[in-house]
C-alpha cells in the first residue's frame, strides 16, 4: 500500500471504522492520541491562557441508561447508518466528531445529555 492509496481509504473511511485504526495505532506502537495531539501543536507549547479555542472534539464518555436513545441522536447528528452510531455508542468513551465549532459542540452535548449520555468537550 503506498501514501496515496492510504489517503484515499481515509478519505473514505466511516467515524467507526477511523476510530478503530486509532485505537490499533494506538496499541501497536504505544502512542496516546494526547502525545499526537502535543506534537501535532509544533512539540508542544500549550495555546496561551486566554485563547479561545474554535475547534472542538466531541468525545462520548458513556452512553448511560438510554442507550437507544443515544444511538438516534449520534445517528442522525452525524448522518450514521443505525449499525454504525450502535458501534459508535457501544465503543464509548469514543470520539463522536472533531473539529466542531462550539455553538455545534454545544448543541451535540446538549442533545445526548438530554437523551442521558455524558459528552466531554476537549
Amino acid at each position: 500500500m503506498n501514501k496515496d492509496t492510504l489517503l484515499e481509504w481515509l478519505d473514505k473511511a466511516t467515524t467507526l471504522e477511523l476510530n478503530e485504526v486509532v485505537k490499533a495505532i494506538e496499541e501497536k506502537f504505544g502512542v496516546s492520541t494526547a502525545a499526537v495531539a502535543v506534537a501535532g501543536n509544533g512539540g508542544g507549547a500549550p495555546t496561551e491562557l486566554g485563547e479561545e479555542k474554535d475547534a472542538f472534539t466531541v468525545m462520548l464518555a458513556s452512553a448511560g441508561e438510554q442507550k437507544i436513545a443515544v444511538m438516534k441522536i449520534v445517528k442522525e447528528a452525524l448522518g450514521l447508518g443505525l449499525k454504525d452510531a450502535k458501534d459508535l455508542v457501544d465503543a464509548a468513551p469514543s470520539t463522536l466528531k472533531e473539529g466542531m465549532k462550539k455553538a455545534e459542540a454545544d448543541d451535540l452535548k446538549k442533545k445526548v445529555e438530554e437523551a442521558g449520555g455524558k459528552i466531554e468537550l476537549k
